[in-house]
């Protein structure tokens, strides 16, 4: 089945940041985030998950390991398991981007702060 925003599992998080699971599998999970104009994550690792950002439109800032990565649309940066990370809209328009973790990262969020 072909899947979008338009029919996938929907749910809020943070500042009314949005995100639609695209694939949820214990092994995989893809989902497509938009953040609103300046919001920002909780800084994070996973122990387990390796994640893929890919920004579709806007202006991303990941923050990796205390390096802040600007992200335009079409680029993107993985993040390996263990490495603190947090993703930022500095921007006065809404981002959308795809993260991929593998295995799912769902239970393996430690927060560093």
């Amino acid at each position: 089945m072909k899947r979008s925003k338009m029919n996938a599992e929907h749910y809020v998080w943070g500042d009314q940041c949005d995100g639609w699971h695209l694939v949820k599998t214990i092994d995989l999970s893809i989902i497509h985030e938009r953040m609103p104009p300046n919001t920002y994550e909780t800084r994070h690792y996973h122990h387990r998950s390796r994640q893929f950002f890919f920004v579709l439109s806007g202006t991303a800032t990941l923050e990796v390991d205390g390096e802040l990565i600007e992200l335009h649309p079409q680029e993107g940066y993985e993040v390996p398991p263990l490495v603190p990370h947090q993703m930022f809209n500095k921007t006065n328009l809404d981002i959308e981007f795809i993260v991929t973790s593998q295995p799912n990262s769902r239970g393996d969020r430690m927060l560093t702060e």
